[in-house]
């Protein structure tokens, strides 16, 4: 590795070590940085190319030419410092996803001066997709970004870059910014996996149904809310009832000519050798017996999940397949 190389990336993994993480960064002059672009320092050659040569042809208009561009230079540092400074940045947290799938980051930026701020740009460390806003005085913008994780399981949202160079872009005005937020990564789903084992075995444990539950099984009967009854199953206009009545008691339909059972969901029945790709099978099988309003269970190395269903169960099966 080239020693510059090396040496720029230990210095970034020390100046990142010293950033304390946070969902909401607050601007000031000691978090806020400041250096010469490329054209900026080519404007500086050019300034003391029209000094010299204002000194040796004693130019008083050039004289007058080179202070008037270095007083502007001068003012536009200032004018870039003071775009960012003072600013409030705030990252809403993202919802779960699944690996390979750009997630959305959403920060917020508010700016309580009353004066607008201009070309206020925020990107991942990469600097390759930037997302540029206007801050209306005493006004609040908001910049996304699309990132995809790097692995599944918990993991840390990346550093984020804001910048500007407005007025002139002689100068770069930056801050680095470490979220404090972290985001689930589940399994990658697989487009085309096939259905699981059509076996399902009856909730009380008896011999097993050989006949998959449709997704529109003909429903009939009314019953008390059981936990985990998939919402399509609820009767809303009587719990809207119940609600204005004060009792909030939910009814569910119950199906009728089709027999309640269980899907169990297991990881050594996916018939494939790789790790990752079983679990994309699993997590495929998941999101797909949830949208059937199936009562699904998950067996797993070590651990077992109850069958259920709803959001909650999914959450809870996605969240043990992105940490297995």
């Amino acid at each position: 590795m080239n020693p510059l190389t090396w040496a720029g990336a230990g210095f970034r993994r020390w100046w990142q070590a010293r950033l304390r993480p946070t969902d909401f960064h607050q601007l000031t002059q000691r978090n806020v940085y400041i250096l010469p672009t490329g054209p900026g320092l080519m404007l500086a050659a050019t300034l003391l190319v029209l000094l010299l040569a204002s000194i040796n042809f004693q130019l008083n208009l050039g004289y007058a030419l080179t202070f008037l561009l270095a007083g502007c230079s001068v003012v536009g540092m200032h004018m870039g410092h003071a775009t960012l400074r003072g600013l409030h940045l705030q990252l809403v947290p993202p919802p779960a996803q699944f690996l390979d799938v750009a997630a959305t980051l959403t920060v917020r930026i508010h700016n309580p001066s009353p004066r607008p701020r201009y070309g206020l740009g925020i990107a991942l460390p990469s600097g390759t997709d930037w997302s540029w806003a206007e801050v209306p005085a005493l006004g609040s913008a908001e910049l996304k970004l699309n990132w995809v994780a790097p692995h599944r399981g918990m993991v840390t949202l990346p550093l984020l870059k804001a910048e500007t160079r407005f007025p002139m872009g002689a100068f770069r005005v930056w801050t680095l910014w470490q979220p404090a937020s972290t985001m689930w990564v589940y399994p990658r789903l697989e487009p085309s996996a096939p259905e699981w084992p059509a076996v399902q075995v009856g909730e009380s444990g008896g011999a097993a149904v050989v006949a998959r539950l449709a997704a529109d099984a003909e429903l009939d009967g009314l019953r008390g809310y059981r936990r985990g009854d998939a919402p399509k199953h609820i009767v809303w206009k009587k719990a809207a009832q119940a609600m204005e009545t004060g009792s909030g008691a939910l009814i569910s339909r119950e199906s009728r000519g089709t027999p309640t059972a269980e899907v169990w969901l297991d990881l050594a029945n996916t018939g494939l050798a790789d790790k990752e790709g079983r679990l994309s099978r699993l997590c495929t099988w998941v999101c797909r017996a949830e949208s059937r309003g199936l009562r699904y269970g998950l067996r797993l190395p070590g651990r077992n999940i109850a069958a259920a269903s709803g959001a909650e169960h999914q959450r809870q099966c996605l969240e043990a397949l992105a940490l297995c």
